[in-house]
């Protein structure tokens, strides 16, 4: 990568951290600090944690289509500004009713598809997957600072301070777009980050790519729903106060990320990808079981610690799965499904939480949280061995004696190639490979 594409991946990965930070801070601090907002009740304060959710599964894929006509930078300005509007209305809301509409207008900002394209437009094809890497390390970092953050500028200056410290950050993110990320010269249709309406339907009805919908809905509805209730936990063990949260968190998460390194890299290794994907699944049903069984201070951190863990490691299984899963050239559109099925899930835990809360108590929620995830955890049983398999790009020139179909069938017939996918108009074409067979030398054979 030169240096105009690190800055620029740095820079869209900043507005990716930006924007999830002001998402997620109000996580650890809603379900204590939400009790003083007029109305508030468990339900509402759940549909509040959610309510951005909604309105980011339902445009996310739209606002990405709306960026090919209108320009990407225009569509990730009016995000920024509803971002903005949004967090500005919860902020000076006295009822958990506004703190709702508020959320429900942070999610309508719903950029990060088109984020994606603009990333695409603005780095060669051969450096897409390091500024992938940059932006998907962002956004890692986003959820452990924000659940730090947020009890921490809340200590100081209440549920009001969240959210205009989000507004701000949604400022500062609307500089960095405005005056650092330049304006792309050309649109490109990177088949690897952009979501393509003729490519839905097969992805839509790919078994191993719906599983991989449903575990992302399941992860994110987890999140949603036991934070509805994580820091009353805390709260009731009589030991942690609430203005010291976001130290224990710290800890916690630290911990999870130390306990996670062994199954990372074990999940590297494709004979025991699928274990470590139901140890993780399983891990989710022993850290809700055990919190629901008990609230003393020791066991209460090493059941949130293990949930964290499990939560960390399937944030990053389940992407590098479906990546291998989806076919060449369709990446981009099964990873817009992904995402839509990400938030819906955390529509869904909030509202589903809430109510949950409302009628029974903690123990009974997490207690339907732990039956869900031992029926997902069946349902991933019997996922398919996929192998070391990655994916290649393939470049050829306009003057190329090689027909596109000579190129397909020359690209096809090399050993360890999968699938391919071109697309002329570009003069690239899209592969995916088993990289225990595939040789890459042989790629520039094919011109000869």
């Amino acid at each position: 990568m030169n240096k105009q594409e690190v800055h620029t991946a740095a820079s869209i990965g900043l507005l990716y951290l930006i924007r999830m930070l002001g998402l997620f801070m109000v996580l650890p601090v809603l379900p204590i600090a939400g009790r003083d907002l007029g109305y508030a009740t468990p339900a509402l304060i759940g549909l509040a944690l959610g309510a951005y959710g909604l309105s980011q599964a339902v445009l996310q894929i739209p606002l990405g289509l709306m960026s090919d006509k209108y320009g990407r930078k225009n569509v990730i300005f009016a995000g920024l500004s509803l971002f903005i509007a949004g967090s500005l209305v919860a902020a000076f809301s006295e009822s958990i009713y506004g703190v709702i509409v508020g959320r429900f207008l942070q999610g309508c900002g719903a950029i990060s598809s088109s984020l994606l394209a603009l990333m695409s437009d603005l780095t060669r094809i051969d450096h897409r997957s390091k500024a992938m890497a940059i932006i998907g390390m962002s956004i890692g970092v986003s959820f452990a600072l924000a659940l730090v953050l947020g009890p921490l500028v809340s200590s100081y200056f209440g549920l009001k301070g969240v959210f205009v410290f989000a507004a701000l950050a949604g400022v500062c993110g609307v500089l960095v777009l405005l005056t650092v990320i330049p304006v792309p010269k050309v649109k490109t249709q990177n088949l690897e980050s952009v979501l393509l309406r003729d490519r839905l339907p097969s992805v839509l009805s790919d078994p191993g790519l719906l599983r991989m919908d449903v575990g992302i809905f399941m992860v994110h509805y987890l999140l949603m729903s036991s934070f509805i209730v994580f820091p009353l936990i805390l709260e009731a063990t009589g030991v942690i106060p609430s203005e010291k949260h976001h130290l224990y968190y710290l800890g916690m998460l630290l911990a999870s990320f130390v306990l996670m390194g062994p199954f990372m890299w074990l999940s590297d290794k494709s004979r025991y990808a699928n274990t470590m994907l139901l140890l993780a699944i399983a891990a989710f049903v022993s850290s809700l079981v055990f919190l629901a069984g008990s609230e003393t201070y020791y066991f209460v951190l090493a059941s949130m610690t293990l949930f964290f863990m499990a939560f960390n490691l399937l944030e990053v299984l389940l992407p590098a799965r479906v990546s291998k899963m989806a076919a060449a050239g369709s990446r981009g559109t099964a990873m817009g499904v992904y995402s839509s099925s990400q938030f819906a899930g955390i529509f869904a835990g909030g509202t589903v939480g809430g109510l949950i809360l409302s009628h029974t108590d903690i123990s009974t929620l997490l207690y339907t949280n732990a039956t869900l995830s031992l029926l997902w955890l069946t349902l991933s049983v019997r996922l398919p061995e996929l192998g070391d398999i990655t994916s290649r790009t393939y470049s050829y020139d306009e003057g190329s004696v090689l027909s596109a179909n000579q190129i397909l069938e020359r690209l096809s017939s090399i050993r360890g190639v999968v699938d391919v996918v071109i697309i002329e108009e570009e003069r690239i074409a899209y592969l995916k490979v088993d990289n225990g067979a595939f040789d890459d030398g042989e790629l520039a054979l094919i011109g000869n």
